[in-house]
C-alpha cells in the first residue's frame, strides 16, 4: 500500500517550510496569497489529508461542523435536504473537516443541543437549515459568537445589503420564473399552485410566477394548499370541475405537482403541462418537469462562506453588504409526462 503523503511531502513540493504548511492548514490568513496558493496546489496534487485528531490537539479545534438532522416525516421533497447533507459531508471531508449530525424536533431543542456541543468543544461551527421569520436559532448563535451559515436566508430583513448573518440559498423566484416562461409556450393561462402565505420560501417561489406573468401581461389562477399530494389533487380537481381555464400549472413543490398531475389525468387532461420544484425521483418517475435545486452547489457555497474558497479551518467571511451570501440559481429540467 502506498504511503500517505505527509506535511513534509507537501512542504518539499511547495518549496516551503513545514511551519508554513502548518500555517496554511491552521491559520491561512497570515500566509501571503502566492505562498498559500502554492501550498494548496501541492496539497491537491499530493492528495494530502490532515490528521484530524492530531490537528485538534494542536489547535484546540474539533475540526467538526454540526448540522441538524430533520426528523423523518415521509413525503417527497425531503430528499433535497438529504442530498445537501450528503454533499456537505463529502466536501467537508475533502477539506479535512468532519460533519456531526444532531437531532431535534423544535427550534428550542436544537438550541439546547447546539449549546451542549459548543460548550463541550465538539464543534467549531454550525450549518442550520429551514430558516423562518423570527428564527431564534440565528439570534442564539449570533449572541454566542458561534460561527454559522444558514441554508435559507434571514427572512424579514434586508438579507443582501444589511445581512444579519451568513447564508446560502436557492433562488426560488428565479426557478419559478423559468418554469413560468416555459409554461407560457403552452398557452396564456398559467396557474400557480403554492403554499399558504407566510412561508418565506413559498412566497419567493410564488413571486417568480407572479412577476413573470405580469411582465408578459398575463394573469392566471392562484391555488393554495399545504404541501400534500392529496390536498393538491383535490384542489386542482375542484378547479378543473369549475371549468377554470388552465393551460399549464407551475407548482411550489414536487408534492403539489404530483397531486396536480393526478387530478389532470383523472379529468382527461394527461398532457396538461405541470412543473414542480425540487426535481425529486418521484417527479422523474412520472415524467414531470421540475426545478433542480442543485444542493451540491448549496453545500459548496456554505463551506466557502464558513472556510473560504479553499481553507481547511473555520474562518467565516465577514458579514458585509453583498458578500455575506451565496444565491444558487436553480435549473429547469423539462420532461414529458408518462401516461
Amino acid at each position: 500500500m502506498a504511503k500517505a503523503p505527509t506535511v513534509e511531502d507537501v512542504a518539499r513540493v511547495a518549496g516551503v517550510s513545514r511551519q508554513t504548511v502548518s500555517n496554511v492548514l491552521n491559520t491561512p490568513a497570515i500566509v501571503r496569497d502566492g505562498t498559500r496558493e502554492r501550498v494548496e496546489q501541492a496539497i491537491r496534487d499530493l492528495g494530502y489529508r490532515p490528521h484530524t485528531a492530531a490537528r485538534a490537539l494542536r489547535t484546540r479545534r474539533s475540526s467538526t461542523i454540526g448540522i441538524h438532522l430533520d426528523p423523518y416525516a415521509g413525503g417527497i421533497s425531503g430528499v433535497v435536504l438529504d442530498r445537501f447533507v450528503h454533499a456537505l459531508t463529502e466536501r467537508a471531508t475533502d477539506r479535512g473537516m468532519r460533519v456531526l449530525l444532531y437531532a431535534a424536533r423544535t427550534a428550542d431543542q436544537e438550541i439546547a443541543r447546539m449549546g451542549d456541543l459548543v460548550d463541550g468543544g465538539e464543534i467549531d461551527a454550525v450549518v442550520i437549515t429551514g430558516t423562518f421569520h423570527g428564527d431564534p436559532r440565528t439570534r442564539w448563535l449570533t449572541s454566542r459568537n458561534v460561527p454559522f451559515v444558514a441554508f435559507g436566508r434571514p427572512w424579514g430583513v434586508d438579507d443582501v445589503e444589511d445581512p444579519a448573518h451568513l447564508w446560502v440559498d436557492v433562488d426560488g423566484a428565479a426557478g419559478t420564473a423559468a418554469a413560468t416562461r416555459f409554461a407560457l409556450d403552452a398557452g396564456d393561462r398559467v396557474a400557480f399552485l403554492g403554499w399558504p402565505s407566510g412561508s418565506g420560501t413559498g412566497d419567493e417561489r410564488e413571486r417568480g410566477w407572479r412577476e413573470t406573468m405580469q411582465g408578459a401581461a398575463r394573469s392566471g389562477l392562484r391555488l393554495t394548499v399545504r404541501d400534500d399530494v392529496a390536498l393538491a389533487r383535490a384542489a386542482v380537481a375542484d378547479a378543473l370541475e369549475r371549468h377554470e381555464s388552465i393551460d399549464a400549472l407551475v407548482c411550489a413543490s414536487d408534492s403539489l405537482a404530483i397531486g396536480a398531475h393526478l387530478a389532470a389525468v383523472e379529468a382527461g387532461m394527461p398532457r396538461l403541462p405541470v412543473i414542480g420544484f425540487d426535481n425529486t425521483p418521484s417527479a422523474e418517475a412520472l415524467g414531470l418537469s421540475s426545478i433542480e435545486q442543485l444542493p451540491e452547489k448549496v453545500a459548496a457555497g456554505a463551506l466557502d462562506l464558513l472556510m473560504g474558497p479553499s481553507g481547511n479551518v473555520v474562518a467565516p467571511r465577514p458579514t458585509t453588504a453583498g458578500a455575506a451570501h451565496v444565491l444558487v440559481e436553480p435549473q429547469l429540467v423539462v420532461r414529458t409526462p408518462s401516461v
